[in-house]
């Protein structure tokens, strides 16, 4: 039915939608828990999660909802996490 690349590829697809909507969702939670002056989520978490697969998303969310916008810390950093992603991708996609 599936080749072990396909099946990898799906997994990698099912793991990429799952970071993607957890980093969306701490995004737009740490928005509105500033909004209302409660307790944040750690830069260094919002960052990780970039780290870990979530980087594009929720750089565009954070450019949507005008959070974090003045932190270069993010808007320089997610998106260079996001070009490492496409790099990793690319060399990956070479050796198969």
């Amino acid at each position: 039915m599936f080749d072990s690349l396909t099946a990898a590829i799906c997994v990698f697809i099912i793991y990429y939608i799952i970071i993607s909507i957890y980093g969306v969702s701490i995004t737009i939670s740490d928005k509105k828990r500033a909004v209302k002056g409660k307790r944040r989520i750690s830069e260094n978490h919002l960052m990780i999660t970039g780290l870990i697969g979530a980087s594009l998303p929720m750089f565009i969310t954070m450019k949507i909802i005008r959070h974090k916008t003045k932190h270069l810390k993010f808007m320089i950093g997610l998106p260079v996490e996001s070009l490492f992603h496409i790099i990793l991708l690319i060399l990956i996609l070479n050796l198969i």
